[in-house]
């Protein structure tokens, strides 16, 4: 089995021989480790993607808008990542954001999830039967996440923003509250003589 660190390495190398500058190359290989960390076919999809750009290049997008659509081909997984992570802060206040035609789609996760921790929000997002739940580039959930296919293009993909709310009532947590309550240590004459200034001996 490969270590993390070498598929890091392996997929930057392939990338910058593929045609990505040295610095997208390295991104790349942080984020097969991740995918790959996760449990998801990244370097399956990356290997299947470079053989595809070497005969049939992809597209670069400019600028990302709340729909976005390439203009002749397929949208490149990784360009679009880039624009999305570069300019995450401002496209949150978008909510939801659409891509069409992109080509091999679970390339774009580790972007978005690292979008997630620099945004403080988690992000859903969905395509071709499968849903992701990206949590502050902490976990990736799935709906299925032990049987992930290879996806070569995805028609549609949707990614929203999704607001910061509790899983519990405001009830339950009070009730949660009252009982760690019960740790709290009474204040006492002996506390307080304890807890004030220096004491009552100087060590100098």
């Amino acid at each position: 089995m490969q270590s993390f660190s070498e598929i890091d390495t392996t997929s930057k190398r392939a990338s910058k021989a593929a045609g990505f500058a040295w610095g997208v190359a390295e991104e790349i290989g942080k984020n097969m480790r991740n995918l790959e960390m996760f449990g998801l076919p990244g370097i399956k999809n990356l290997n299947l993607y470079l053989q595809k750009i070497k005969k049939t290049p992809t597209e670069k997008i400019k600028k990302i808008e709340k729909k976005n659509k390439p203009k002749l081909k397929e949208f490149c997984p990784i360009y679009c990542g880039t624009a999305f992570l570069d300019n995450c802060k401002k496209l949150e206040t978008l909510k939801l954001i659409k891509f069409f035609n992109v080509s091999y789609p679970l390339l774009l996760l580790p972007f978005l999830s690292r979008a997630s921790d620099i945004v403080g929000k988690k992000i859903s997002i969905k395509y071709e039967k499968n849903n992701f739940l990206l949590n502050f580039d902490k976990t990736i959930f799935s709906n299925n996440i032990n049987n992930v296919k290879v996806v070569s293009k995805a028609k549609e993909i949707s990614i929203k923003f999704l607001e910061n709310n509790n899983s519990f009532s405001l009830k339950e947590w009070k009730e949660l509250y009252k009982l760690s309550e019960e740790t709290f240590v009474k204040e006492t004459d002996s506390s307080k003589k304890k807890g004030a200034g220096a004491g009552l001996t100087d060590n100098d």
